[in-house]
């Protein structure tokens, strides 16, 4: 590895708790064990959730290593492993990678229900504590292990890895709910939230063919980045129910998708929708007040409602295959906040803090 240094060792940087600074910690290059990979990281962007844990928002077991927006060079491989991606295509030292955000068993009650990422002996990158012989798990170190049940994608060249780092994570997830959604193609589509997540799904709805998308945030200074993604119109909440209804004359949104992570957000979703309709709900991953729901009105207006939680490894293909082709047609680069070398991760969390929308990235 580039990164081994003389004594066979590599650096990670250890999450110890909130208010603690991230320590640079020396740990022995772990060799990969039976279905395993060994990969050389890249590249790994500062997702949201990542700042949540930092500020003490959610908590994480600790000594941990935090990130799971990855990209790296595959290193080795364990004993068994497999030599090929999610598409087929082989494997080999050297290749480009990035991988799901977790690994799943295959065999389990939810895995052969099309649930994985429920899977009984779920395993997330960037959310375990550290261990003696498992301290790379996380994408804010050199190197990272890759368990057993993890879906390995190669990488076009021509992606860049700050581009296609947040594949593993916002654009996998908008993916996924496009494939719980009903098609966007000829629809008029309500994103609520116009961060990454947002941001994406207004791209991927225009590109899917939707005759409107109309992005909705409490900040008004991403309306220019919403329409640049693809964004036809745009709204704060307060005033969406009347931006939707004029738009179309009066039923109201084909599909609504919340990534505001807002409870009163939810509200605005099944405010906004026509009858007939489909709202995917993704944004809230922390405890919220409850929303009030008038089953009455549920099903009379025959209200199609679905929580999504994380993604399916199909749902990664499909985001890597976005950004490096209908994707080139939005401005995914000025979603980046700079980058910094793994040993001012301090800095690169400061800066993420106060750039909310960005992805900043660390390289090792």
């Amino acid at each position: 590895m580039k990164t081994e240094r003389s004594n066979g060792k590599a650096l990670a940087a250890v999450f110890r708790g909130h208010g603690l600074p991230l320590e640079l910690m020396e740990f022995a290059v772990p060799r990969p064990g039976p279905g395993e990979l060994l990969v050389e990281i890249t590249c790994a962007t500062i997702c949201g959730s990542d700042v949540h844990t930092w500020h003490g928002r959610r908590n994480e077991p600790t000594p941990c290593v935090l990130g799971h927006e990855i990209t790296g060079r595959v290193a080795g491989f364990g004993e068994g492993a497999s030599r090929v991606d999610l598409r087929g295509v082989p494997l080999h030292v050297g290749d480009r990678v990035t991988w799901t955000l977790a690994a799943s068993c295959g065999e389990c009650f939810y895995c052969k229900r099309g649930l994985p990422q429920k899977c009984g002996s779920l395993f997330k990158y960037g959310h375990a504590a550290i261990s003696p012989g498992r301290e790379f798990s996380g994408g804010f170190a050199e190197c990272c292990i890759l368990t057993a049940g993890t879906g390995v994608l190669r990488l076009p060249e021509e992606l860049p890895d700050a581009i296609a780092a947040p594949a593993n994570c916002a654009v996998a997830t908008v993916a996924a709910a496009y494939r719980r959604a009903e098609p966007a193609e000829g629809a008029t589509v309500v994103v609520i939230g116009c961060g990454v997540l947002g941001l994406t799904a207004c791209a991927m709805a225009a590109a899917a063919g939707a005759e409107q998308v109309i992005g909705c945030d409490l900040s008004a200074a991403r309306e220019e980045a919403a329409r640049a993604f693809g964004a036809t119109g745009f709204s704060d909440p307060a005033r969406l129910r009347e931006v939707v209804l004029e738009a179309t004359h009066g039923r109201g949104a084909d599909l609504v998708l919340e990534f505001s992570g807002a409870s009163q957000s939810v509200a605005t979703a099944i405010e906004v929708m026509r009858t007939g309709a489909t709202a995917v709900i993704a944004g809230t991953t922390m405890p919220d007040k409850p929303v009030a729901l008038d089953p009455n009105d549920l099903v009379r207006r025959m209200l199609t409602l679905k929580g999504l939680h994380n993604y399916a490894p199909e749902d990664l293909v499909t985001a890597v295959d976005f950004l490096a082709t209908a994707g080139m047609r939005y401005p995914y680069a000025s979603l980046a906040g700079g980058s910094f070398a793994l040993a001012q991760v301090n800095e690169a969390f400061a800066s993420a803090n106060a750039s909310p929308g960005k992805r900043v990235a660390v390289i090792p």
